[in-house]
Parts: C-alpha cells; sequence; structure tokens
C-alpha cells in the first residue's frame, strides 16, 4: 500500500508538470500567433478608433489609446458629448458628461479595475509570470459550438480572467473575466473576432462586450488601427484642476 501512495504521488506530481508545461506552450502559442514577441514589444504606442453599437440602437464613436508602459485613454463620443477615462502610471481620472459629471474627476478604485486591464499593454499572457499572474490550462471547451481551449489566468490582484483560444489559430475569441470587489463578483465578458495583422501583430476588428446572458450586448467595430504614432502625453495626465483636489473626496464616485 506504502509503495502505490508513493506512486500515486508520483503521477499526481508529474500531471501537475504537465498541466503547468502544456499552460506554458500554449500562451507561447498565442504570442506566435499575434506575431511573436519581437514584433509585439516593437509596438510602443496604438490608437484604435471604431464605432459602438448599443443594445438601445445607438452608435457612438470611441477611441483608445495606449502607449507603454500602461497608460490608457479612453473616449466615448455621443450627441455631441464625450466621456473620457484615463490612466496615467499611477493614478486614474474621468469626465462622465452623461452622468451629469461635466468636470474632471478621480476615478474610484472599482471603477479603476477595468481601466487597470486596458492599462496592460500586452495584455496579461505576455510576460505573465514577471506581473505575477499564473496560467492553468483547463482542458477543452465550447463556444458558440465551437471547440475552444481554455485557460485560466489569475491575475496578481486575485482576479481571474478564462481566455478561450481558438485551436486552429491559437488567437483569443473570448474572455471571462472575474472581478472581486469588497465580497462580491463582478463578471463580464468579452468577445473578439475577425483579426487583421497591423506591422505584423494581430488584433481583433470586432469586440463585444456583456454578460454571460447576454455576451453582445454592445459591439465595437474597430474602423482603424495607427501603431507607433507620437500621442501627446497630456492626453494620459491628470488634468491640473485635480491635482490640487484630495483624492480622498471624489474617490468613491
Amino acid at each position: 500500500m506504502r509503495h502505490a501512495g508513493i506512486l500515486l504521488a508520483a503521477v499526481s506530481c508529474l500531471s501537475v508538470v504537465m498541466q503547468a508545461q502544456t499552460a506554458d506552450e500554449l500562451v507561447q502559442k498565442n504570442i506566435q500567433a499575434k506575431g511573436g514577441i519581437e514584433k509585439i514589444k516593437a509596438i510602443k504606442s496604438v490608437r484604435i478608433t471604431g464605432k459602438l453599437n448599443g443594445g438601445g440602437g445607438f452608435t457612438a464613436s470611441t477611441v483608445q489609446e495606449n502607449q507603454r508602459p500602461n497608460l490608457v485613454r479612453e473616449t466615448f463620443a455621443l450627441q455631441g458629448m464625450t466621456a473620457i477615462t484615463a490612466y496615467d502610471g499611477s493614478t486614474g481620472w474621468q469626465i462622465q458628461p452623461f452622468g451629469g459629471h461635466k468636470d474632471p474627476e478621480f476615478m474610484g478604485e472599482d471603477d479603476l479595475r477595468d481601466l487597470l486591464l486596458d492599462a496592460d499593454f500586452d495584455g496579461p499572457l505576455v510576460d505573465y509570470k514577471d506581473k505575477g499572474n499564473t496560467v492553468e490550462f483547463l482542458g477543452h471547451d465550447v463556444v458558440d459550438g465551437d471547440d475552444a481551449l481554455r485557460l485560466k489566468v489569475t491575475l496578481k490582484d486575485g482576479d481571474i480572467i478564462y481566455y478561450f483560444l481558438d485551436p486552429d489559430t491559437y488567437l483569443e475569441i473570448r474572455k471571462e473575466v472575474q472581478e472581486f470587489i469588497r465580497g462580491s463578483v463582478r463578471e463580464s465578458v468579452v468577445e473578439m473576432g475577425s483579426y487583421k495583422p497591423v506591422d505584423g501583430v494581430m488584433y481583433p476588428y470586432s469586440v463585444s462586450t456583456g454578460s454571460k446572458a447576454n455576451p453582445s450586448a454592445q459591439t465595437v467595430t474597430v474602423e482603424k488601427i495607427e501603431v507607433n504614432k507620437t500621442i501627446d502625453g497630456a492626453d494620459f495626465a491628470v488634468p491640473a484642476s485635480l491635482k490640487q483636489a484630495p483624492k480622498a473626496d471624489t474617490a468613491k464616485k
């Protein structure tokens, strides 16, 4: 019986090692499918311009700008008003005219969580170990009737992203995000498709966001992607009107 126990432990350890190797192998295949690490790292900035079609039948203009290492600015324009969310590498701020807030204000921790995911220039899979993330391969799954490879990415802060990779291309076709906020779980689903190369790196030109029950609640159709263009650093910077304002006054808005 003692030998049986040792054999079972050895098999279990081998299974864990093989699973870890498989997860890392899939991450490397995903990176290679996007263009390879050298081409990915050669991109220092990106501007994505698109149209958002909402569930209510409205259409808005969207722009997302990213700059290494972790700067991001997102705009949403509709009916003459523009909402802005931005992160300067240490602080998140926003202008939300649709909610009656026309002046800049600091972002609260809860709202900032989603923006920090967008601020990760290369995404959680690239250099995942250095970022403190862990990746597990959970086997095969089904997305819209098609086979998919499922990866579980546990971020350094404890949030979880499930990635679903196309088994033929190894590109992401879906991700499910779980954010753990003050004892509750906030879930969202993102579906990606229509990939095209830009400077040798593959980008999705169709991105839908919603819930598990309605994953296509909002769809952004990308019109243009520009890489390595000059982006004014002031676009990400906290507005002067906020620099003297105490964050505590606005953190929970």
